[in-house]
């Protein structure tokens, strides 16, 4: 049976969902272009102007899960408002900053309002479109996060060169005002209890620093000692977080959604696969560089095929989990993972450029299928009262991913070829294929939990799936 075109209302509900997720994605690369520019701007050296990208990686992955606790609490079509506000007016603030701090600070706040906008678009899908419609919206949101990551850095580049880096953060302005309406004039009225809620600080202060000092030990690989220091912190600090959750009253997070097997295993999975895409954007560019011997535009061009896959798969692949359950869909997805990692762990030099771009052809169309089945399963299984947290939590997870791939798996690629940047070809070849086999082992962890969720859920429903008639 076909199924019913959106309404307008609807489908302008979406498209501001699609701009919500559209503007922290575009915020989290696009100043990556303008560093150099940024570090002659406020005479500033590296390791300062680095922290305009850390302040709002940071501000993102401590805040998200408390910005989720508070759309449930407050409202989340409310809050997603706020935090269009806020990251439009730091937007605002980023332009006219005069000096390197100013500009970090403005980062921080930019990065908060995008935490609450990461982990409210997803919970809002089935406040904005039908039930049955809600895999193809879940494909459309990744293909936006997609295009907005992978457009960053080339859209700073040129509005650097011709205007100006301030307005690299200017953009957002009119996007936020458009952003802002379209969501106050058609996502429903939250339905939000009358009765007084408490949000919690305590256990929100203790869960934001522990997020921070994983991040920070993560990005401080050349300090050993330091970020030895700082994962004995985050370690000490989880199991503070579960001592304060289980005295309060109105917890952060009920620590009984992290007992549900099938929800952990789900962010579990977002996790690893998570570590496997930063693992490519990692070594992706030195195989390609050192070890073929492409020249800038060949790179830039072959970087830009698993964006470009990723972008032009989400809605597709969303139409695929409507169509035939989240359930069948994850698992192919995972399946079509490891088979373009495990080309990769065993790609032969003499095969050029096509060895290298076919797999990723294959690993890249597999996680846009993935986010879109995974999401809409974790999404269609959340309690009404809970959605806000539960998404904020696969927001994390996937941050908690692309962190530790950087940072573990880049560490692991450059000890295994000594130098990248001075490396032999052999020597770069050697050091694809053995990070890439631990990939594939964290792929085929990924799959066994796949089967542990199923196993759970056996006899119920499947989420996800739309039923036709014949």
């Amino acid at each position: 049976m076909s199924r019913q075109p959106l309404k307008p209302s609807a489908r302008w509900a979406l498209t501001g969902l699609c701009l919500a997720t559209l503007m922290p994605s575009l915020d989290t690369s696009i100043a990556n272009a303008g560093l150099p520019t940024l570090a002659v701007a406020f005479d500033a050296s590296f390791q300062q102007v680095q922290w305009i990208v850390l302040a709002y990686l940071l501000a993102v992955t401590t805040l998200i899960v408390s910005a989720g606790r508070l759309g449930d609490l407050f409202g989340r079509r409310r809050l997603l408002l706020i935090g269009i506000g806020v990251f439009s007016a730091a937007s605002l603030a980023c332009a006219l900053a005069s000096a390197w701090w100013w500009l970090i600070a403005a980062r921080a706040v930019q990065g908060l309002g995008a935490a609450i906008l990461l982990a409210l678009t997803l919970a809002l899908v089935n406040a904005a479109v039908p039930k049955e419609r809600a895999g193809s919206a879940m494909g459309l949101l990744g293909t936006m996060s997609a295009i907005g990551t992978s457009l960053g850095p080339s859209l700073g580049g040129l509005l650097i060169a011709h205007v100006g880096w301030p307005w690299m953060f200017l953009l957002n302005l009119p996007l936020g005002v458009l952003n802002g309406w379209l969501v106050h004039r058609y996502l429903p009225r939250d339905e939000v209890a009358r009765k007084p809620q408490r949000f919690d600080l305590c256990g929100t202060g203790v869960l934001a620093l522990t997020l921070a000092a994983y991040a920070l030990a993560m990005t401080r690989n050349s300090e050993a000692l330091l970020s030895g220091g700082l994962l004995l912190l985050s370690v000490v600090g989880s199991g503070l977080f579960i001592v304060v959750e289980k005295r309060v009253g109105a917890p952060l997070l009920q620590l009984s959604l992290l007992r549900d097997v099938q929800l952990s295993s789900r962010l579990a999975m977002t996790l690893l696969v998570a570590t496997v895409m930063m693992t490519t954007l990692v070594v992706g560019p030195f195989y390609l560089s050192r070890g073929l011997s492409l020249d800038s535009a060949a790179l830039g061009l072959a970087l830009s095929l698993g964006p470009s896959l990723a972008a032009l798969g989400g809605v597709p692949a969303g139409r695929l989990v409507d169509r035939f359950g989240a359930r069948r869909m994850l698992r192919g997805a995972l399946i079509a993972m490891l088979g373009g990692c495990s080309l990769l762990a065993l790609l032969p030099m003499r095969l050029g450029l096509p060895g290298y771009l076919l797999p990723m052809a294959l690993l890249t169309l597999g996680y846009a299928l993935f986010q879109a089945a995974n999401n809409s399963a974790v999404m269609a299984t959340a309690e009404a009262n809970q959605r806000g947290v539960v998404a904020a939590l696969l927001g994390l997870a996937r941050n908690l991913g692309l962190i530790s791939g950087a940072a573990a798996m880049g560490a692991l690629f450059a000890a295994a070829s000594a130098d990248p940047t001075q490396a032999s070809p052999g020597a770069i070849a050697g050091a694809v294929h053995l990070t890439f086999a631990l990939a594939t082992g964290l792929l085929l962890l990924a799959l066994s939990l796949a089967s542990v969720a199923t196993r759970v859920r056996a006899g119920a429903r499947e989420p996800g799936k739309t039923v036709r008639s014949r």
